[in-house]
């Protein structure tokens, strides 16, 4: 015996009532988002100890009244290197206005490795070593390369990049940050 509902037969057509609610709803939602997440306080940035290539060793407190992108990477990863000469031109940019960048190599980087490629590429930002994967627990656990976080002048977490982030809106972000008193 036939069906009296086709499985190929078409759906009914949606009544203008009913997909305007949902697209009230979908503009409802998207705002109360947009609404939450910049309503929202940051969030203090790790007091985490790095040991610097120089020898130096420094926390995150050290750059507090800096605007600082605290960036994880390692050689290995074809991102993080692709990213890095971008980094650079942004750092020497904005470095007189009180920016800074902190690349912070994994654990898993060889210290070797990591200070090969900072002297041949002329890294000119701080560059740790985590060699005991601290600082990667600490601030997130950080699992996945790169992976950033933009502090605003006071140390809170102004922006979280996961994968390279797009570098005209971190200059921008950047930007208003450092216009931002400390």
């Amino acid at each position: 015996m036939p069906s009296s509902h086709p499985a190929s037969s078409p759906r009914a057509p949606r009544r203008p009532a009913t997909q305007a609610l949902l697209a009230a709803l979908a503009v409802a939602l998207a705002c109360g988002a947009a609404l939450w997440w910049w309503g929202r306080k940051p969030e203090p940035a790790p007091n985490t100890a790095f040991l610097l290539l120089d020898g130096a060793q420094k926390n995150t407190a050290h750059w507090r009244g800096q605007v600082l992108l605290v960036n994880f990477w390692a050689t290995s990863c074809a991102a993080c290197v692709a990213e890095m000469p971008a980094l650079a031109q942004i750092h020497a940019r904005y470095q007189a206005r009180g920016f800074g960048v902190l690349a912070v190599a994994m654990p898993y980087d060889r210290p070797e490795y990591v200070l090969n490629f900072a002297r041949s590429r002329q890294l000119p930002f701080a560059v740790a070593l985590d060699a005991t994967g601290e600082a990667a627990r600490a601030w997130g656990p950080v699992h996945v390369t790169p992976t950033s976080y933009l502090l605003n002048r006071q140390g809170h977490i102004a922006q979280h990049y996961i994968g390279p982030p797009d570098m005209a809106r971190l200059q921008r972000a950047i930007e208003r940050l450092l216009e931002q008193p400390a």
